[in-house]
This record gives structure tokens, C-alpha cells and sequence, in this order.
């Protein structure tokens, strides 16, 4: 079997990752037409909460498994969870450097750095391409890096390592 690219950690279903990213999209854009920066900074704030310690901790994700199991949508074939944790990562970057904008008095800054992480949020909804998640596989320093600044939450929660994955 060969080595997976990233470390063990939890999987899970992609559908909720799209899920969430749609509904994020929908408060930023909802944030943007009330004049309301907070509410996206809030959003921020809860990606850089879920790259910290788990991706199952992203608010706007949450309904996903109610909303599959209401469905009956069957099983898909799980993803590593590093990649899409990292993607957050990012994305809570630029919207902390969104809020520091908006704190300056620069709200087209902050706004385009709203939009930037609405449009990729966007796309992973409508798509299933996630910019962030390709962006993680730049084999510099950044997976092992991003293992152990993050990856000691999982021993902590005393999760089983991943098995088997695609990656």
C-alpha cells in the first residue's frame, strides 16, 4: 500500500464540506448587502476555530449529516480531513486580515477580502474544486508543518488514525 501524502487524522464526506462552503457563501453575501463586516468576521473566525480543531466544528457544516439523513443520501467515499482544515486556515487568514482592514477604516480592503474567500467558497459549493484543498498538496513544508501544528488535537481526542485513503 503506498504511503498516504498527508499524516492520519479524521475523514469525512465531502458533500458537507460543499454544504458548509455553500452556506458560508450565503452569510457573506447576506453580510455584505446589510453593511454588517462583523457577521463575516465571525465567519472567518469560525474557519480559523475549524482548522484549529477540526473541520466538524465549522458552524455553517453542521446541519449536513440531519440534512443527509433526512434525504437518505447514501455513503460517499470519505477525504482526509488535512486538506480542507488547511483550506480554512487560509481562508480565516484573509478574513482576520479582512477584520484588521475593516478596523482601520478600509472597507473596500476588508470587503474584497470578504469577496475573495466568498468566490472560493463559491466555487467549492457549485464544483466541488477547492483551491485550498490542491494548495495544501504543494509538497514544500506546508503538510507536515500543518500536521504538527494541528495534529496533536487528534491525539488529544483520541481519534483513530486514518486507514485507508484515496490520497
Amino acid at each position: 500500500m503506498p504511503t498516504p501524502l498527508t499524516p492520519p487524522a479524521r475523514v469525512i464526506d465531502p458533500r458537507g464540506q460543499r454544504f458548509g462552503a455553500a452556506v458560508s457563501a450565503l452569510i457573506f453575501l447576506v453580510a455584505f448587502l446589510a453593511g454588517l463586516p462583523w457577521l463575516a468576521i465571525l465567519v472567518g473566525l469560525n474557519l480559523l476555530i475549524a482548522a484549529g480543531f477540526g473541520a466538524h466544528l465549522f458552524l455553517p457544516g453542521r446541519p449536513w449529516p440531519i440534512i443527509k439523513k433526512t434525504l437518505r443520501l447514501g455513503p460517499t467515499e470519505p477525504e482526509h480531513e488535512y486538506p480542507p482544515r488547511f483550506a480554512q486556515a487560509l481562508g480565516g487568514t484573509f478574513m482576520a486580515i479582512g477584520a484588521v482592514a475593516f478596523g482601520l477604516g478600509q472597507p473596500v480592503i476588508g470587503w474584497a477580502l470578504v469577496g475573495a474567500v466568498a468566490g472560493l467558497q463559491t466555487l467549492l459549493a457549485a464544483t466541488g474544486y477547492c483551491l485550498g484543498c490542491k494548495l495544501y498538496f504543494v509538497r514544500w513544508l506546508v503538510p507536515s508543518l500543518f500536521a504538527r501544528l494541528f495534529g496533536r488535537n487528534d491525539r488529544f481526542l483520541g481519534l483513530q488514525p486514518l486507514r485507508h485513503s484515496r490520497f
